[in-house]
């Protein structure tokens, strides 16, 4: 995590001065940093205001998909702690590294080092995608990151590792093992990661940006922080806020994938390599 959030500070600071220099000189008519800043922070705000506001405006097809969401959450429920014990078991063979990748990748600091990057790179190369897809990245971590550090404490309930059953629920408690609906690692690792595989359309790549944001949810899984049903309930939450917000920045904002500076900025994922791109 660490080396990537250096190597996109380093694409950022190793652009020659002289493409910069001529290219502001072409565009003095664009908008400024400060000006797409103080745009982006507006659309942020609002997206989040949109994610809590959508149950409002809920069609009948959104009421059946959150009815299949509630009865697939009751089914797990009734295994809760049998795949409980699978998943610990599984764990005491997981290897380290992966187990270490899932919590820090889904720690806060560390999931908004990588989203404030990516926003960084599309302002400063004034593509609205790549800021588009920042903007979303950013609104959505944090609209899903306030509903589950409210639920957690809100619902109480225990975590497998304490040993007392999926039906024990302690409300309000300030208890770190009644902390486990929901699962603030999946959320975070999954909202940032689904948002990301929004950017590319090669089916392949999305699937393979939403298998990162899995490890987290596994790697909890495994260490006896969650049931089931948290990770579950966490991974529709993700779902729900990302595809909310991302259709009202298509919609309401205006971020058009032109191109406006004279070089077309894109992010490029294969297989061995990761970077950004641009065409002259």
């Amino acid at each position: 995590m660490q080396k990537l959030l250096v190597l996109l500070v380093l694409f950022i600071g190793l652009l020659p001065p002289s493409l910069i220099a001529q290219e502001n000189a072409k565009n003095d008519s664009l908008p400024t940093t400060w000006e797409l800043m103080k745009y982006d922070g507006a659309s942020a705000f609002a997206g989040l205001k949109k994610a809590y506001t959508a149950p409002l405006n809920w069609q009948k097809d959104d009421f059946i998909t959150a009815g299949a969401v509630v009865l697939g959450t009751a089914a797990l429920y009734t295994f809760d702690e049998e795949s409980s014990d699978y998943f610990r078991k599984q764990g005491e063979g997981a290897p380290q590294l992966v187990r270490d990748i899932g919590w820090y990748f889904g720690s806060p600091q560390n999931n908004y080092g990588l989203t404030g990057a990516v926003y960084l790179v599309g302002v400063f190369t004034k593509n609205e995608k790549i800021r588009k897809t920042g903007v979303l990245m950013i609104s959505a971590a944090t609209a899903s990151g306030i509903i589950q550090s409210i639920s957690k404490t809100a619902v109480g309930r225990a975590r497998p590792t304490a040993e007392e059953g999926k039906n024990s629920f302690k409300p309000f408690s300030s208890e770190g093992q009644y902390h486990a609906f929901p699962s603030g690692h999946t959320i975070l690792s999954f909202t940032t990661m689904y948002a990301l595989s929004k950017q590319f359309k090669n089916p392949f790549i999305k699937a393979g940006l939403m298998g990162v944001g899995l490890i987290s949810p596994v790697s909890r899984l495994w260490s006896g922080a969650h049931w089931l049903t948290d990770v579950g309930l966490s991974l529709a939450l993700s779902v729900a806020v990302v595809d909310t917000i991302d259709k009202y920045l298509s919609t309401e904002r205006n971020y058009e994938d032109a191109d406006k500076n004279g070089i077309s900025w894109k992010m490029h994922l294969g297989l061995g390599r990761v970077g950004i791109v641009g065409t002259f």
